[in-house]
């Protein structure tokens, strides 16, 4: 009976690792399917900005990153369509054009430390942890700075440090950042931000109304401390919360 149970034991872990092998090559096919049909748009987006193509690496970290650990199980089956969907306490994880688009503009580098405000599920940051140093990322819902803390440690992201808070205040004992990126709109560039980025910096934040017509912003810091703003595109995220 014993030689009879192990074998049923190592037939069902087998079958086991097959399925989620399967799965697993599912979501990497779709995931590569819904990165190559974003890439052009986003590219040419940034081109028109920036004056330079979207850097490759950009479109490898969004092919590496598991987007379906990121959506909550009854929405796996939505993971790879290129739309924002709900993670819980009216919160969203934003349509991967929308994040592809944010992260090319920000141009990471290797060696940047960044700051996110809005860790929302840690997608975002995962992503830009593919693409840099360190990632700072702050998230002022208690269950999904836990839960984000939790899934991005599960991934081996170790290079993210989440912590629960206000984030329009930044993280000044991280600062100077070489990179921001703020995920939920707000009605003003908070100025703590724009203190902690540093010359030669960029910064990417939704600045608009609740729900209504907001625009995705561009804002450097030149070398001198100079800081200029342009907008990008019109977007809707969902509005930035906190005690300001």
């Amino acid at each position: 009976m014993k030689h009879f149970s192990y074998r049923v034991i190592i037939v069902v872990f087998s079958c086991l690792c097959a399925a989620a092998d399967a799965h697993g090559q599912e979501y990497a096919e779709q995931r590569a399917a819904l990165v190559d049909a974003i890439r052009q748009d986003v590219s040419n987006t940034v081109e028109h900005i920036l004056g330079t193509p979207m850097e490759t690496q950009v479109t490898e970290a969004l092919k590496s990153v598991p987007r379906h650990e990121f959506v909550p199980d009854a929405q796996r089956n939505l993971a790879y369509l290129n739309q924002p969907l709900p993670i819980g306490y009216g919160q969203t994880i934003s349509q991967p054009y929308v994040v592809a688009l944010m992260t090319a503009l920000l141009d990471p580098q290797p060696g940047d430390v960044v700051f996110e405000l809005g860790t929302g599920s840690g997608y975002q940051a995962a992503v830009l942890a593919e693409l840099v140093a360190d990632v700072h990322t702050v998230e002022i819902v208690p269950p999904l700075a836990e839960s984000a803390t939790e899934r991005l440690a599960r991934l081996g992201y170790d290079n993210v440090q989440v912590a629960q808070g206000d984030g329009y205040y930044g993280k000044p004992q991280a600062a100077p950042f070489d990179g921001i990126v703020v995920t939920a709109a707000a009605s003003h560039i908070p100025p703590p931000l724009v203190e902690q980025l540093k010359p030669g910096g960029r910064m990417i934040i939704p600045v608009g109304p609740a729900y209504q017509l907001q625009h995705l912003m561009l804002v450097e810091k030149d070398e001198s401390g100079e800081v200029r703003t342009r907008s990008v595109l019109p977007v809707a995220f969902v509005p930035l919360t906190g005690g300001h």
